[in-house]
């Protein structure tokens, strides 16, 4: 398998860190992968867990960014909406210290708030009455609530950017789907609100810290290589099914011509590290979704995960290099 792939960041004034993260990742490119792991609060469970039956921790820590979005409705939110927030809030500064201390990488899951006309878990269309087709169209209130929730996330991102940390950044993932108001009217917008964040971030925010992931395997919703450093998919496989996923990564290299970095945003088993170092199917990383995912045996056995982890393949938080 040809596994050249565009090392060189779509962002021009991207910082160096950005540029050495994507080096080493074109370079792993069939020859290793990452090992990742969602944390969905601050306690971390997942990675007592992975740390205590296999001795070592990924190398790649997810991050939910839900609490930090400017438009929850406490006032007309469930118990469970709210414990999620209570128990995400601050996680932010579980990602400093996983990038200074730890030294591993860190990449963000936004389930963002709709801007307004949210209830419960607004990120859900069905909870929302946020129109994301009028939010894409420039002076409708919409757009201006859409804008202010950009800047005020970019607020929070310029503490990374000022440490000179990169970040795997991942944003309208999933957009697929109807399931988040961002995907509810269909791909070609969700496509136009990534646009409308890149160009603010870059232009106006100089967030040159973010390496931009793509999050969709349509064609059709395809943001485009100019804004894109890597294309990747959330996949979730029935319990204990681990495989090297060859068919789902031909189906996402075709939402372009171009050799882009590939990766399982997230994913509900570990695919099987084994199979890949036979098959070389070259996902640059892959990042197990948290709770019952990345914290106990209901989808991945714990000798399972001791065998992906001590894998030659597999990069834990051990083997990752300096990048920043």
């Amino acid at each position: 398998m040809n596994n050249l792939v565009q090392a060189s960041p779509c962002n021009p004034k991207a910082t160096d860190e950005v540029k050495a993260v994507l080096r080493y990742l074109s370079d792993l490119s069939g020859k290793g992968i990452l090992t990742g792991q969602h944390t969905q609060t601050t306690v971390q469970k997942e990675l007592r867990y992975i740390e205590e039956n296999t001795g070592k921790l990924p190398a790649l820590c997810g991050f939910e960014l839900l609490a930090y979005s400017p438009g929850i409705n406490y006032s007309d939110a469930s118990d469970e909406c709210l414990i999620e927030v209570e128990e995400n809030k601050n996680t932010l500064h579980n990602a400093l210290d996983w990038a200074v201390n730890k030294k591993g990488l860190v990449t963000f899951t936004w389930h963002w708030f709709s801007p307004f006309g949210s209830r419960d878990k607004g990120f859900y269309t069905e909870n929302t009455i946020f129109d994301a087709s009028r939010a894409v169209v420039e002076g409708t209130e919409e757009y201006k609530a859409l804008i202010a929730d950009m800047d005020h996330m970019a607020e929070h991102l310029k503490i990374f950017r000022d440490k000179r940390i990169p970040i795997l950044w991942r944003p309208f993932h999933e957009s697929e789907g109807e399931w988040f108001w961002w995907g509810a009217k269909g791909p070609v917008v969700a496509k136009k609100l990534y646009r409308i964040m890149y160009e603010r971030y870059t232009g106006h925010h100089d967030l040159n810290n973010l390496v931009w992931v793509w999050n969709s395997p349509l064609p059709e919703g395809y943001v485009g290589d100019d804004v894109c450093d890597i294309i990747s998919r959330d996949l979730y496989p029935p319990k204990h099914t681990h495989t090297d996923l060859e068919q789902e990564y031909n189906e996402l290299i075709q939402i372009t011509a171009s050799r882009k970095l590939t990766a399982l945003g997230e994913i509900g088993v570990l695919p099987s590290i084994s199979m890949l170092s036979e098959t070389r199917i070259p996902w640059v990383w892959y990042m197990t979704w948290s709770n019952d995912f990345g914290a106990s045996e209901e989808w991945t056995t714990k000798e399972e995960l001791r065998s992906a982890y001590n894998h030659p393949y597999a990069v834990t938080l051990d083997k990752l290099p300096k990048l920043f």
